[in-house]
Order: C-alpha cells, then sequence, then structure tokens
C-alpha cells in the first residue's frame, strides 16, 4: 500500500467516525429529549454539513490562488475551521438574541435565504463567483504589509536582517477569515430556519465543521466535478426561506400584515424538511455523476475518433 493511499484510508475513516459521532448524538438527542429535537438536529447538521462542502469548495480555490505549499495546506484549513468554529458561535448569539427580541426577523431570515438562492444560482449560471482572494482586505494587506515570498508553516510574522516581515500565511488568513464571515451569515440564519433551540444550533454547525479536514483531503479536486451542488444548495436555502417566511407569517405579530393576527398558513414539519433536503441531496449528487460520466463519454469517443483519423492519415 502506497503512503498516498494508506493516507486516503485513514482520512476515510477518520471522516467516517466523525460522521458516526454525529448520528451518534443525534440518537442521543431522540432519546434524551424527543424525536422531534433529534430530527432538528440530524436536518440541522445536514444543512450545515452541505454548506460547509460549499464553503470547502472555496477554500481550495482560495488555496491555489494563493499558492499555499501542499505541505502546509491542512495547517491553513485548520485555522479556517477554527475561525469558522469562533465565527459561527458569534453568529449564533446575535441570531438567537434577534429572534427572541424581534419575531419580525425571520421575514428578514427568510428573504434573505431566498434572496442568497437567487444569487447563487445566478453567480454559478455565470460564473461570477466572488473570490475572497481578491476582496479589498487582502488587497490592502498585499500592498501595504511587508509580505514575504515563503511560507514558514503558521508563523505570521518573523524578522529577516533586522527588518520585521510578514507571512503570506497572514493574507491566507485574513482570506479564510472573510470566507468564514461570507458563509456564516449564510449558514446560520438557514439553521434558524429548522430549529431555533441554540444547542442544537451550535451542535449541528461542531459536528458540521468536524471532519472537513480529511473530507478535503479526501475530494480534493472531485470537489469541483459535483457541478450541480450550487443548485441543490440554493434549492435548499430557498426552501428553508420559504418556511422561514410561513412561520413568521404564522406567529405574526406585525401590525400591517393581517393586522397583527396570526396568518392561516400551513407550516413545515421538521421530517418534511429533513426528507426535502434528503431528496435534493441525492438527486444532485447523481445528477452530476450522470452528467460527468455523459462528458467523459463523449470525450472517450472524441478521442477514439481522432485516433482513428490519424491511422487513416
Amino acid at each position: 500500500m502506497t503512503r498516498t493511499n494508506r493516507r486516503c484510508g485513514e482520512c476515510a475513516i477518520a471522516f467516517a467516525a466523525y460522521t458516526g459521532a454525529a448520528l451518534a448524538f443525534g440518537g442521543w438527542v431522540v432519546l434524551a429529549h424527543g424525536q422531534g429535537h433529534g430530527v432538528d438536529f440530524v436536518t440541522g447538521f445536514l444543512v450545515e454539513k452541505s454548506l460547509s462542502v460549499d464553503n470547502l469548495f472555496v477554500f481550495l480555490v482560495l488555496m491555489a490562488a494563493l499558492k499555499v505549499p501542499r505541505k502546509y495546506q491542512q495547517e491553513a484549513l485548520m485555522v479556517g475551521i477554527v475561525l469558522a468554529l469562533l465565527l459561527r458561535g458569534v453568529f449564533i448569539a446575535l441570531g438567537y438574541t434577534l429572534i427572541e427580541s424581534f419575531s419580525w426577523v425571520f421575514y428578514a431570515f427568510g428573504a434573505f435565504l431566498v434572496v442568497t438562492a437567487i444569487k447563487l444560482v445566478r453567480d454559478h449560471a455565470t460564473h461570477e463567483d466572488e473570490h475572497p482572494e481578491d476582496s479589498r482586505i487582502v488587497r490592502f494587506a498585499r500592498s501595504h504589509l511587508n509580505v514575504a515570498d515563503e511560507y514558514r508553516g503558521l508563523r505570521l510574522w518573523w524578522r529577516d536582517n533586522g527588518v520585521r516581515v510578514a507571512s503570506p500565511m497572514l493574507v491566507v488568513v485574513v482570506a479564510l477569515g472573510l470566507t468564514d464571515v461570507m458563509f456564516a451569515l449564510d449558514s446560520i440564519p438557514a439553521i434558524f430556519g429548522i430549529t431555533q433551540e441554540p444547542y442544537l444550533v451550535f451542535t449541528a454547525n461542531v459536528f458540521a465543521l468536524m471532519g472537513l479536514r480529511q473530507l478535503y483531503f479526501l475530494l480534493g479536486g472531485l470537489l469541483e466535478r459535483l457541478i450541480y451542488l450550487s443548485y441543490g444548495l440554493a434549492f435548499i436555502l430557498a426552501f428553508i426561506g420559504v418556511k422561514l417566511v410561513l412561520h413568521a407569517l404564522h406567529e405574526n405579530e406585525l401590525s400591517f400584515v393581517n393586522g397583527g393576527r396570526p396568518v392561516d398558513v400551513p407550516e413545515v414539519s421538521s421530517t418534511l424538511s429533513l426528507a426535502v433536503i434528503l431528496v435534493t441531496l441525492g438527486l444532485t449528487a447523481a445528477a452530476s455523476v450522470w452528467r460527468l460520466r455523459r462528458e467523459d463519454e463523449a470525450a472517450l469517443e472524441e478521442r477514439g475518433s481522432d485516433v482513428r483519423r490519424d491511422d487513416l492519415v
């Protein structure tokens, strides 16, 4: 067994262990707090895990754009995961405070998710994805800091001939932080669309972020081959956005909407949400595999035609 195959095997085992731990925790939630909370946790975990995979793809693009050496990418990724966990903790606290203080925030969260879903589809269709490595803050860091050309692990500063220089890893950390903020703005309203229990919201995020380093090594370039992932995530975000708006109407306290009285609208159950998310993710993966298989078959046929043409010549 080669070193690479052994590493892949270790990562696969670790990722399976993290996933098993999340499911075991979901089982404990069912036993300790009831089936409803257990379903909410599993649904929230799936939503956050799906969004984290999309986040991981941006990390891949970022690492390539900033030319992070392969041997330091795992360390940089760990920094990104820690930053994501800290930032999501802050956003969860803010989101819970808003929900407790202002019931109308569900309208805002719902509308934001629907708009985000539309933007995700539009950017994917037009290939106008945002590149965090080109953000103003990153450009400012590059132009105003004495950034060295070499990486020295996670060291962010050192002195070179008496001159204080910044490691390019500092620019990477800044870009990762900006990426985490961007994704936290999407993921936190989404998880609050599943459950408003802060304990479940936070643990779902923690378990979703666990195993990302292993997934990064396992998937690598395969992430960009999930060509329909953005469409699946957009549908999930739009679905949760609509669910939030329906919940806000059901708990309506706005005087200009039905006189401040609750609106008789159906609410989406946690079980239905889980089913919709599972089916969406399954169809997204299946459609991506089918599309790639068709493209590979077409490429083989074209290659065979070129070979036969060369033989004739």
